[in-house]
């Protein structure tokens, strides 16, 4: 009866570390297939340039993003087009940011979008340096056309790299 005791047991502790494994793997989809699976509209597509609020020069903003964060240029974040600004479910001071999946000369990355501003005609979003530097290691195009920008349902993304 002790042996017919421990098997059940054993048992049941396997079967509770293969669910909780499977439960794991559904919810820690890989970045690449839950950005295409949460994608909330489809895809802006136009030119993108960098921002720093610290550069001197009357056309860069203050140190403050519109949704209330300081400007960090270590993070993974952009500036949307203002015109764009419903896209991206508002975009607002002490809001959560939103989400962004931007493919760009063959690559991808996830970005904060936590400000917004007037760009210049053609230009859907300024990246901030970490994310230029993605697309422009050496930041010699300045300039980066046909970006794709597709807004991400959900408040709760993982910023950086995709596949």
């Amino acid at each position: 009866m002790l042996i017919h005791s421990r098997a059940a047991i054993c048992g049941a502790a396997v079967a509770l570390v293969v669910s909780v494994a499977a439960a794991r793997s559904e919810t820690l989809k890989s970045p690449s297939s839950a950005a295409v699976d949460a994608a909330s509209g489809k895809a802006i597509v136009g030119a993108a340039s960098m921002y720093n609020p610290f550069k001197p020069g009357k056309e860069e903003g203050g140190p403050n993003t519109a949704s209330g964060e300081r400007y960090d240029p270590s993070v993974w974040a952009a500036a949307i087009k203002t015109s764009l600004r419903g896209k991206f479910g508002g975009v607002q001071f002490g809001a959560r940011p939103k989400y962004a999946l931007v493919e760009a000369v063959g690559k991808k990355v996830i970005v904060k979008i936590n400000d917004v501003g007037p760009l210049r005609p053609g230009r859907i979003i300024d990246l901030n340096e970490r994310t230029m530097r993605h697309f422009d290691p050496s930041l010699d195009i300045g300039v980066i056309d046909d970006v794709r920008v597709i807004p991400l349902s959900g408040d709760n993304w993982t910023t950086g790299p995709v596949g």
